[in-house]
């Protein structure tokens, strides 16, 4: 049996035809896509380095089946600069120093859209770290990315359009 879904993938409107129910959203961008900005960390849902937005709303993508998703709206990290000007969040990890490696910058880019989209990121350090307590950095880099994430929110609280939300 084919299903087949209709999902609005960064802007883009997609009819996209499954064979296989199990296929997680993770694997359905990763693989049928080439969407590889999430990435496969644990498998788990545990480090959310596979975090994407669904209706604007954070999700794990390796614990989501693509099947389940018909009809919303997925924004990738792929999806969140407009041609060559970053999202401001995307800038303000650039600007704080919100990574070392990178491979979890992805999936705590994604948390951070989310958090502040869905307003829970607040001007608190803590209530920020508690937020993003679903995105593990294996290299450390928690300050630079509570400190990007304020600074975002305080540019959206100076009027910058939320694209996401």
């Amino acid at each position: 049996m084919t299903y087949v879904l209709n999902l609005t993938i960064n802007g883009a409107a997609q009819a996209i035809a499954l064979d296989d129910p199990r296929v997680t959203l993770l694997d359905l961008l990763r693989e049928r896509l080439h969407l590889t900005g999430a990435k496969k960390g644990c498998d788990r849902g545990q480090c959310g380095a596979c975090t994407v937005l669904v209706d604007g709303r954070r999700i794990n993508s390796c614990l989501t089946l693509a099947v389940s998703l018909d009809g919303v709206e997925i924004t990738t990290i792929e999806g969140l600069a407009e041609g060559e000007t970053l999202h401001p969040v995307q800038q303000a990890f650039i600007e704080h120093d919100g990574f070392q490696c990178g491979f979890c910058t992805p999936g705590q880019i994604m948390s951070a859209v989310g958090l502040i989209g869905e307003g829970q990121a607040g001007t608190d350090p803590e209530r920020i770290r508690e937020g993003m307590s679903g995105n593990i950095c294996r290299c450390g880099a928690y300050h630079g990315i509570v400190e990007a994430v304020l600074d975002a929110q305080a540019t959206f609280q100076d009027g910058v359009k939320r694209k996401t939300a």
